[in-house]
């Protein structure tokens, strides 16, 4: 008989490879793990197609959002100094409110806007796109707040007969109005143009307020009794002077948007 042992019948050869119990022949390669974006980082998408769409219809949701907020400071620019003129205590109280749902609204867009860029890592134009209008956001929501200081004081001069016809107030608010709505035609077509022209008007709203200064120093002068009124009035013409300059604000962010420079359009 030979030395070799013989085999237990039914045992089967020793598989090669680990000890898991794979069957793959040795030296084969195992997939690799599937990776992690790291932390900050957008996942990579199997289908651009669909996150472009995506980020899309966010950015178009956000802009809309962006103009309904304009649409609402341009009212409420109009009814605070109608409140004014006509001695409405009520439409005034109404102003006041309102600045209330500009405010949610600015809330709302800002969230909007943080969730896009979480989660869709936009760049170049698109990150630019939304910067420039979360910062549109702010100024309009700023210029929300000084139409309800307008309003706060035409509600205290509503008991009280108007002085010289409350001097270029009315056209001061209409011309600010003009040029919010003006701005947020410029935003939506990205027009460098129209947006330079709306800045350089806000030369025409600060001549305004120095006349209506001017004349309202004259006035008290005059007359230790329209003290008090004058005083109202004068901040009423400071806070229309600053809607002017916040829409130069939008103005520039118009051109930031267009062409990625930091542009003063009102040294």
């Amino acid at each position: 008989m030979s030395g070799e042992k013989e085999r237990p019948v039914g045992s089967q050869e020793k598989r090669v490879g680990g000890g898991n119990g794979s069957s793959e022949p040795r030296g084969t390669t195992a997939p690799p793990p599937p990776v992690t974006p790291a932390l900050g980082e957008a996942p990579m998408s199997r289908e651009p197609g669909l996150a472009r769409g995506s980020l899309d219809r966010e950015m178009r949701e956000i802009k809309d959002d962006v103009l309904r907020m304009g649409s609402m400071v341009a009212d409420q620019i109009r009814s605070a100094l109608a409140s004014l003129v006509e001695h409405d205590e009520d439409r005034a109280i109404a102003v006041i409110i309102g600045d209330g749902r500009v405010n949610e609204v600015q809330r709302h867009v800002s969230l909007l806007i943080a969730a896009a860029i979480a989660t869709q890592a936009p760049v170049a134009r698109d990150l630019r796109f939304l910067l420039a209008l979360d910062h549109v956001t702010y100024e309009l929501e700023r210029i929300g707040d000084h139409a309800s200081s307008v309003a706060k004081q035409a509600r205290m001069l509503a008991p009280n007969p108007p002085l010289k016809r409350y001097v270029d107030l009315p056209e001061m608010g209409e011309l600010a109005a003009h040029q919010v709505q003006g701005v947020l035609r410029a935003l939506v077509d990205v027009d460098v143009a129209m947006a330079r022209e709306v800045a350089a008007r806000d030369d025409e709203i600060d001549h305004l307020f120095h006349r209506t200064y001017d004349e309202v120093i004259d006035l008290m002068r005059a007359d230790p009794d329209n003290v008090e009124r004058g005083t109202r009035i004068m901040f009423a013409a400071y806070y229309l002077e600053r809607i002017g300059d916040r829409v130069t604000n939008i103005a520039e962010d118009v051109v930031f948007l267009a062409t990625g420079d930091i542009e003063d359009l009102n040294p």
